[in-house]
């Protein structure tokens, strides 16, 4: 059924029928949003649009960027009323513990997610920690989905609190995407009585950076008339993709605003920034074709493990490494993934960080021994007696691409070395 070139046959009538043809790479993407309505009984012509939609070379999409507020926080203060009104921060309230999300109390007194507890103590002293439920947020996050599979399927999860949605073509056929981001809010607050921002634009960019502007609660739109103006305006740090050390390198470039970067040529920003440098060129001009992707293919698997002091002691980091390749060989397991390259992540008592990586032509094998043995190898090539480690993880990524990489055979080569002096 799925090859090559498509040509389907979908009546609308008895008595007439619509023909379509579309190219291999557009059904593999959208086969779940195709199978999903053509199973709900959805016109032909509902189809159609949505194929149209996303594969359209017009900027004039109608995109909505949908952002939980505080979700995490939002969650706990939800379902414990003694929490309302008060700072708090999920995370684990111990000397290495890290703020996954801080509630807006909390923000007030600069607490904000990756910040050590210990820290965010000092800042804030009232500040209540509270342990993450994930499996309670994961729970939220599918309820939240569910409201926005009743406007359209044409959606992309960045998180678990936030997701790109295409409404160029919805289920209601509301003509506004103000509109829909409006209800979608009212929906999540009357449902699940939390708040979300929503930012809604004519492309992924815009609409991102949108729902970040009235937060929390808050929507904005951002009209094609008004993007330009609004870009040129805008701080080069709240441009996608633009993070700290990138920042540092345009601020020596001069480039401090939308409208400084608009000023530089592509050759310019491709000869500093690489690839990137032609998504922020377009990004300066209000330009981003990226379509809303329904499915994510999944590009690596890893855990990580933060200790509770410093260490320096191989032997005690080659047991936290034993322990890090069972529990990766677990979620590679679960998850079905196989990969070419192992990953080792080292970061010290001074939060620097390094990696490591081992790549190999067949897909690395869920042999323990192995892995430990890989691993180990990457670790001795650590200074950690000098440099203690706070944090190991381990992670295995590059997705064979030929059948020879995914079933090529490992063999155990046995050499004969000569005696030690």
């Amino acid at each position: 059924m799925f090859g090559g070139k498509y040509r389907y046959k979908m009546r609308i009538t008895h008595q007439s029928a619509a023909f379509f043809s579309f190219s291999d790479s557009v059904i593999r993407k959208y086969r779940p949003v195709l199978l999903k309505n053509c199973a709900e009984g959805r016109p032909v012509t509902y189809l159609f649009r949505i194929f149209v939609s996303v594969n359209t070379k017009s900027d004039l999409r109608r995109i909505i960027h949908i952002d939980m507020d505080a979700f995490f926080a939002g969650v706990e203060q939800r379902d414990h009323p003694e929490l309302r009104g008060l700072p708090i921060a999920v995370g684990h309230d111990g000397p290495r513990g890290v703020v996954s999300t801080a509630s807006y109390e909390a923000r007030k007194f600069g607490v904000h997610s990756a910040l050590p507890i210990a820290t965010a103590k000092r800042r804030c002293p009232q500040l209540v920690i509270v342990d993450g439920r994930y499996e309670v947020y994961k729970n939220v996050s599918r309820q939240m989905h569910e409201i926005f599979h009743e406007y359209t399927d044409l959606i992309e999860p960045l998180s678990l609190d936030e997701a790109f949605l295409d409404v160029t073509e919805n289920k209601p056929g509301i003509d506004l995407a103000v509109d829909i981001a409006r209800e979608i809010k009212q929906k999540i607050r009357d449902r699940l009585q939390l708040t979300a921002s929503a930012g809604v634009s004519y492309n992924k960019f815009l609409a991102k950076i949108a729902s970040d502007q009235r937060k929390p609660d808050g929507l904005t739109v951002i009209h094609p008339s008004r993007a330009q103006d609004f870009i040129d305006t805008l701080r080069i740090e709240k441009f996608w993709g633009v993070g700290p050390k990138t920042a540092e390198q345009m601020h020596r470039l001069g480039i401090f605003t939308g409208a400084d970067l608009r000023a530089r040529s592509l050759p310019y920003l491709k000869e500093r920034f690489g690839k990137a440098g032609t998504l922020l060129y377009g990004f300066a001009r209000g330009e981003d074709r990226r379509p809303v992707v329904v499915e994510w293919e999944r590009k690596s698997v890893s855990c990580e493990r933060t200790f509770g002091h410093d260490i320096s002691s191989g032997s005690e980091l080659h047991e936290h490494l034993q322990e890090l390749v069972a529990d990766l060989i677990g979620r590679l397991r679960r998850s079905g993934f196989r990969g070419l390259t192992l990953t080792l992540k080292v970061k010290f008592h001074d939060f620097t960080q390094i990696t490591r990586n081992h790549t190999v032509t067949t897909i690395l094998p869920l042999d323990g021994d192995l892995l430990l043995s890989l691993a180990g190898k990457m670790l001795e090539e650590v200074d950690y007696a000098t440099h203690p480690i706070r944090l190991l993880g381990l992670g295995v990524s590059n997705p064979p691409h030929d059948e020879l990489q995914l079933h090529g055979d490992w063999i155990q080569l046995e050499f004969d070395f000569p005696p030690r002096p």
